[in-house]
Protein backbone atom coordinates (compact mmCIF):
# COMPACT_ATOMS: atom_id res chain seq x y z
CA UNK A 1 0.00 0.00 0.00
CA UNK A 2 1.19 3.53 -0.82
CA UNK A 3 1.13 6.33 1.74
CA UNK A 4 -1.29 8.23 -0.52
CA UNK A 5 -3.73 5.32 -0.19
CA UNK A 6 -3.39 5.06 3.59
CA UNK A 7 -3.52 8.83 4.04
CA UNK A 8 -1.76 11.17 6.44
CA UNK A 9 -3.80 10.30 9.52
CA UNK A 10 -3.79 6.60 8.77
CA UNK A 11 0.01 6.74 8.59
CA UNK A 12 0.20 8.70 11.84
CA UNK A 13 -2.02 6.10 13.54
CA UNK A 14 0.24 3.30 12.27
CA UNK A 15 3.41 4.97 13.55
CA UNK A 16 1.73 5.83 16.85
CA UNK A 17 0.82 2.15 17.33
CA UNK A 18 4.39 1.10 16.59
CA UNK A 19 5.75 3.51 19.19
CA UNK A 20 3.13 2.50 21.74
CA UNK A 21 3.85 -1.21 21.23
CA UNK A 22 7.59 -0.59 21.59
CA UNK A 23 6.96 1.05 25.02
CA UNK A 24 9.85 3.49 24.45
CA UNK A 25 7.69 6.38 25.67
CA UNK A 26 7.05 4.67 29.00
CA UNK A 27 10.68 4.96 30.06
CA UNK A 28 10.56 8.66 30.94
CA UNK A 29 8.17 9.42 33.84
CA UNK A 30 8.29 13.17 33.03
CA UNK A 31 6.47 12.73 29.71
CA UNK A 32 2.89 14.04 29.98
CA UNK A 33 1.63 14.03 26.36
CA UNK A 34 3.22 12.29 23.40
CA UNK A 35 1.85 11.71 19.90
CA UNK A 36 -1.77 12.67 19.27
CA UNK A 37 -2.13 16.26 20.47
CA UNK A 38 -1.12 19.63 19.00
CA UNK A 39 2.14 19.53 20.93
CA UNK A 40 4.06 17.16 23.17
CA UNK A 41 4.37 18.04 26.86
CA UNK A 42 6.74 16.98 29.62
CA UNK A 43 8.09 18.15 32.95
CA UNK A 44 11.63 19.49 32.97
CA UNK A 45 13.73 17.68 35.55
CA UNK A 46 16.95 19.63 34.93
CA UNK A 47 17.59 23.38 34.78
CA UNK A 48 19.81 23.19 31.66
CA UNK A 49 18.13 21.85 28.53
CA UNK A 50 19.77 20.86 25.22
CA UNK A 51 18.25 20.96 21.74
CA UNK A 52 19.54 19.95 18.31
CA UNK A 53 18.10 19.34 14.85
CA UNK A 54 19.49 17.65 11.74
CA UNK A 55 18.21 16.43 8.39
CA UNK A 56 18.81 13.53 6.03
CA UNK A 57 17.83 14.55 2.49
CA UNK A 58 17.57 12.07 -0.39
CA UNK A 59 20.20 12.74 -3.03
CA UNK A 60 22.32 14.81 -0.63
CA UNK A 61 22.86 12.60 2.42
CA UNK A 62 21.66 9.20 1.22
CA UNK A 63 20.51 7.13 -1.73
CA UNK A 64 17.73 4.56 -1.42
CA UNK A 65 19.73 2.42 -3.85
CA UNK A 66 22.37 1.83 -1.18
CA UNK A 67 20.53 2.60 2.07
CA UNK A 68 17.84 0.37 3.56
CA UNK A 69 14.88 2.15 5.17
CA UNK A 70 15.74 0.69 8.58
CA UNK A 71 19.28 2.02 8.23
CA UNK A 72 17.93 5.44 7.25
CA UNK A 73 15.77 5.53 10.37
CA UNK A 74 18.62 4.53 12.66
CA UNK A 75 21.11 7.00 11.19
CA UNK A 76 18.62 9.90 11.09
CA UNK A 77 18.21 9.61 14.85
CA UNK A 78 21.84 8.71 15.53
CA UNK A 79 23.28 11.90 14.06
CA UNK A 80 21.10 13.96 16.39
CA UNK A 81 21.89 11.88 19.46
CA UNK A 82 25.57 12.34 18.63
CA UNK A 83 25.17 16.11 18.95
CA UNK A 84 23.77 15.67 22.47
CA UNK A 85 26.62 13.26 23.25
CA UNK A 86 29.13 15.88 22.09
CA UNK A 87 27.73 18.24 24.72
CA UNK A 88 28.05 15.57 27.40
CA UNK A 89 24.28 15.43 27.81
CA UNK A 90 21.47 12.89 28.07
CA UNK A 91 19.00 12.78 25.14
CA UNK A 92 15.35 12.42 26.19
CA UNK A 93 12.82 13.36 23.49
CA UNK A 94 12.67 13.26 19.69
CA UNK A 95 10.34 15.01 17.23
CA UNK A 96 10.31 13.57 13.71
CA UNK A 97 9.43 15.42 10.52
CA UNK A 98 8.92 13.19 7.46
CA UNK A 99 8.73 14.47 3.89
CA UNK A 100 7.60 11.65 1.59
CA UNK A 101 6.63 11.15 -2.05
CA UNK A 102 3.00 10.02 -2.26
CA UNK A 103 3.99 6.72 -3.91
CA UNK A 104 6.18 5.68 -0.94
CA UNK A 105 5.31 2.20 0.32
CA UNK A 106 3.78 2.20 3.80
CA UNK A 107 5.96 -0.76 4.78
CA UNK A 108 9.06 1.27 3.93
CA UNK A 109 7.97 4.02 6.33
CA UNK A 110 7.33 1.36 8.96
CA UNK A 111 10.88 0.06 8.42
CA UNK A 112 12.20 3.59 8.79
CA UNK A 113 10.49 3.84 12.17
CA UNK A 114 11.70 0.40 13.23
CA UNK A 115 15.25 1.69 12.82
CA UNK A 116 14.50 4.79 14.84
CA UNK A 117 12.64 2.87 17.53
CA UNK A 118 15.49 0.38 17.90
CA UNK A 119 18.01 3.14 18.61
CA UNK A 120 15.55 5.15 20.71
CA UNK A 121 14.97 2.10 22.87
CA UNK A 122 18.70 1.56 23.39
CA UNK A 123 19.21 5.25 24.18
CA UNK A 124 16.12 5.71 26.41
CA UNK A 125 14.71 8.36 24.08
CA UNK A 126 10.95 8.94 23.68
CA UNK A 127 9.58 9.74 20.21
CA UNK A 128 6.87 12.23 21.15
CA UNK A 129 5.57 13.70 17.90
CA UNK A 130 6.43 15.36 14.62
CA UNK A 131 4.95 16.09 11.21
CA UNK A 132 4.33 14.39 7.86
CA UNK A 133 4.19 16.20 4.53
CA UNK A 134 4.22 15.37 0.83
CA UNK A 135 7.48 15.95 -1.03
CA UNK A 136 9.09 15.01 -4.36
CA UNK A 137 11.88 13.29 -2.41
CA UNK A 138 12.40 11.70 0.99
CA UNK A 139 13.70 13.89 3.80
CA UNK A 140 13.88 13.05 7.50
CA UNK A 141 14.39 15.91 9.94
CA UNK A 142 14.63 15.11 13.63
CA UNK A 143 14.79 17.41 16.63
CA UNK A 144 16.21 15.91 19.82
CA UNK A 145 15.92 17.50 23.23
CA UNK A 146 17.91 16.50 26.27
CA UNK A 147 19.48 17.64 29.52
CA UNK A 148 22.96 18.44 30.74
CA UNK A 149 24.76 16.34 33.33
CA UNK A 150 25.05 18.28 36.59
CA UNK A 151 24.60 21.52 34.61
CA UNK A 152 28.01 20.96 32.98
CA UNK A 153 28.53 21.20 29.23
CA UNK A 154 31.19 20.17 26.74
CA UNK A 155 31.79 23.15 24.45
CA UNK A 156 33.91 23.94 21.42
CA UNK A 157 35.30 27.09 22.98
CA UNK A 158 37.17 25.75 26.01
CA UNK A 159 40.37 24.35 24.45
CA UNK A 160 43.60 25.82 25.86
CA UNK A 161 47.25 25.71 24.74
CA UNK A 162 48.89 22.64 26.22
CA UNK A 163 45.75 20.51 26.02
CA UNK A 164 46.11 17.07 24.52
CA UNK A 165 43.81 16.32 21.56
CA UNK A 166 42.12 12.90 21.67
CA UNK A 167 39.47 10.93 19.81
CA UNK A 168 37.27 7.95 20.56
CA UNK A 169 37.08 4.90 18.30
CA UNK A 170 38.42 4.77 14.75
CA UNK A 171 38.34 7.43 12.04
CA UNK A 172 37.75 6.96 8.32
CA UNK A 173 35.57 3.86 8.59
CA UNK A 174 32.38 5.68 7.58
CA UNK A 175 34.08 7.28 4.57
CA UNK A 176 35.33 3.83 3.58
CA UNK A 177 31.78 2.51 3.93
CA UNK A 178 30.48 5.24 1.63
CA UNK A 179 33.22 4.39 -0.84
CA UNK A 180 32.30 0.71 -1.09
CA UNK A 181 28.61 1.54 -1.49
CA UNK A 182 28.96 4.25 -4.14
CA UNK A 183 31.64 2.43 -6.11
CA UNK A 184 30.04 -0.99 -5.52
CA UNK A 185 33.35 -2.46 -4.40
CA UNK A 186 33.52 -6.18 -3.69
CA UNK A 187 35.41 -6.90 -0.48
CA UNK A 188 35.38 -9.79 1.99
CA UNK A 189 31.98 -10.22 3.70
CA UNK A 190 33.26 -9.31 7.16
CA UNK A 191 34.97 -6.18 5.82
CA UNK A 192 31.86 -5.13 3.88
CA UNK A 193 29.70 -5.65 6.97
CA UNK A 194 31.97 -3.58 9.20
CA UNK A 195 32.29 -0.70 6.73
CA UNK A 196 28.58 -0.62 5.89
CA UNK A 197 27.65 -0.47 9.56
CA UNK A 198 30.24 2.24 10.20
CA UNK A 199 28.57 4.43 7.59
CA UNK A 200 24.89 3.57 7.99
CA UNK A 201 24.66 2.35 11.59
CA UNK A 202 26.79 4.72 13.72
CA UNK A 203 26.50 4.35 17.48
CA UNK A 204 26.33 7.71 19.30
CA UNK A 205 28.91 8.06 22.09
CA UNK A 206 26.35 9.11 24.71
CA UNK A 207 27.85 7.33 27.71
CA UNK A 208 31.33 8.38 26.63
CA UNK A 209 30.34 12.05 26.47
CA UNK A 210 28.87 11.85 29.96
CA UNK A 211 32.07 10.24 31.23
CA UNK A 212 34.07 13.14 29.80
CA UNK A 213 31.94 15.58 31.80
CA UNK A 214 32.38 13.56 34.99
CA UNK A 215 36.15 13.56 34.53
CA UNK A 216 36.35 17.32 34.09
CA UNK A 217 36.77 17.56 30.33
CA UNK A 218 35.36 20.87 29.05
CA UNK A 219 35.86 20.73 25.27
CA UNK A 220 34.42 18.33 22.71
CA UNK A 221 32.72 18.01 19.33
CA UNK A 222 31.41 15.03 17.41
CA UNK A 223 33.17 14.19 14.16
CA UNK A 224 30.50 14.63 11.54
CA UNK A 225 32.25 16.75 8.89
CA UNK A 226 35.69 15.17 9.24
CA UNK A 227 38.57 15.38 11.74
CA UNK A 228 40.19 18.43 10.15
CA UNK A 229 36.96 20.35 9.74
CA UNK A 230 35.70 19.63 13.25
CA UNK A 231 39.06 20.26 14.92
CA UNK A 232 39.11 23.59 13.09
CA UNK A 233 35.70 24.39 14.63
CA UNK A 234 37.22 23.87 18.09
CA UNK A 235 40.32 25.92 17.29
CA UNK A 236 38.32 28.82 15.86
CA UNK A 237 35.89 28.87 18.77
CA UNK A 238 38.73 28.62 21.30
CA UNK A 239 41.02 31.04 19.39
CA UNK A 240 43.91 28.58 19.30
CA UNK A 241 45.91 26.49 16.82
CA UNK A 242 46.63 22.76 16.82
CA UNK A 243 49.22 20.28 15.70
CA UNK A 244 48.27 16.72 14.83
CA UNK A 245 50.50 13.67 14.42
CA UNK A 246 48.89 11.93 11.46
CA UNK A 247 50.62 8.64 12.27
CA UNK A 248 48.73 8.50 15.59
CA UNK A 249 45.27 8.86 14.06
CA UNK A 250 43.39 5.60 14.82
CA UNK A 251 42.40 3.85 11.60
CA UNK A 252 40.87 0.38 11.64
CA UNK A 253 43.02 -2.39 10.17
CA UNK A 254 40.23 -3.28 7.70
CA UNK A 255 40.29 0.26 6.30
CA UNK A 256 44.09 0.28 6.04
CA UNK A 257 44.13 -3.10 4.30
CA UNK A 258 41.35 -2.17 1.88
CA UNK A 259 42.36 1.38 0.95
CA UNK A 260 46.07 1.73 1.64
CA UNK A 261 47.35 5.32 1.58
CA UNK A 262 43.85 6.64 0.93
CA UNK A 263 42.86 5.51 4.43
CA UNK A 264 44.65 8.49 5.98
CA UNK A 265 42.73 10.95 3.79
CA UNK A 266 39.48 9.24 4.79
CA UNK A 267 40.39 9.60 8.46
CA UNK A 268 41.37 13.26 8.10
CA UNK A 269 38.45 14.53 6.04
CA UNK A 270 35.94 11.75 5.38
CA UNK A 271 33.49 12.59 8.17
CA UNK A 272 30.36 10.84 9.47
CA UNK A 273 32.26 8.72 11.99
CA UNK A 274 30.36 10.40 14.86
CA UNK A 275 33.23 9.77 17.23
CA UNK A 276 34.06 12.32 19.92
CA UNK A 277 36.98 14.70 19.46
CA UNK A 278 37.99 16.31 22.75
CA UNK A 279 40.82 18.10 24.52
CA UNK A 280 42.13 18.08 28.09
CA UNK A 281 45.19 17.50 30.21
CA UNK A 282 47.31 14.48 29.31
CA UNK A 283 46.87 13.04 32.82
CA UNK A 284 43.08 13.23 32.59
CA UNK A 285 42.99 11.70 29.13
CA UNK A 286 45.26 8.84 30.24
CA UNK A 287 42.81 8.09 33.07
CA UNK A 288 39.86 8.23 30.67
CA UNK A 289 41.56 5.67 28.41
CA UNK A 290 41.22 3.09 31.15
CA UNK A 291 37.54 3.83 31.72
CA UNK A 292 36.12 4.10 28.20
CA UNK A 293 34.45 1.10 26.58
CA UNK A 294 35.97 2.14 23.25
CA UNK A 295 39.54 2.99 22.24
CA UNK A 296 40.77 6.50 23.10
CA UNK A 297 43.76 7.85 21.21
CA UNK A 298 45.83 11.00 21.78
CA UNK A 299 46.60 12.49 18.35
CA UNK A 300 48.01 15.94 18.97
CA UNK A 301 48.19 19.11 21.01
CA UNK A 302 46.47 22.48 21.22
CA UNK A 303 48.99 25.32 20.77
CA UNK A 304 48.98 29.11 20.69
CA UNK A 305 48.72 30.67 17.28
CA UNK A 306 46.37 31.73 14.51
CA UNK A 307 42.81 30.67 15.40
CA UNK A 308 41.80 27.66 13.33
CA UNK A 309 45.28 26.83 12.03
CA UNK A 310 46.14 23.12 12.07
CA UNK A 311 49.63 21.73 11.43
CA UNK A 312 49.73 18.13 10.23
CA UNK A 313 52.97 16.30 10.98
CA UNK A 314 54.17 12.73 10.62
CA UNK A 315 55.99 10.80 13.35
CA UNK A 316 59.31 12.39 12.30
CA UNK A 317 57.88 15.89 12.53
CA UNK A 318 57.70 16.45 8.77
CA UNK A 319 54.69 18.38 7.39
CA UNK A 320 51.85 16.36 5.86
CA UNK A 321 49.58 17.82 3.20
CA UNK A 322 45.83 17.15 3.28
CA UNK A 323 44.05 16.99 -0.07
CA UNK A 324 40.63 17.72 1.44
CA UNK A 325 39.50 19.54 4.57
CA UNK A 326 36.07 17.99 5.21
CA UNK A 327 32.41 18.24 4.28
CA UNK A 328 30.75 21.56 3.45
CA UNK A 329 27.14 22.01 2.28
CA UNK A 330 27.88 25.14 0.27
Amino acid sequence: MKVAELGEFGLIDLLDRMITESKINQVNPNLIIGIGDDAAAWRCAAPVQLATVDSMVQGIHFSLETTAWQELGWKSLAINLSDIAAMGGAPEYALVNLALPENTEVENVAELYRGMIELASQSKVAIVGGNISRSPQVAVTITVLGTSMNNSLLKRSNARPGDTIAVTGYLGSAAAGLEILTRKLKLKPDVTKYLREAFLHPVPRIAEGQLLVRRGINTAIDISDGLLSDLRHICEASKVSAKVNTDRIPIHDMVKASFGEKAREMALSGGEDYELLFTGSSDTINKIKGEMRCPVTAIGEIISGEPGKIDLLDARGKPVKANRTGWRHF
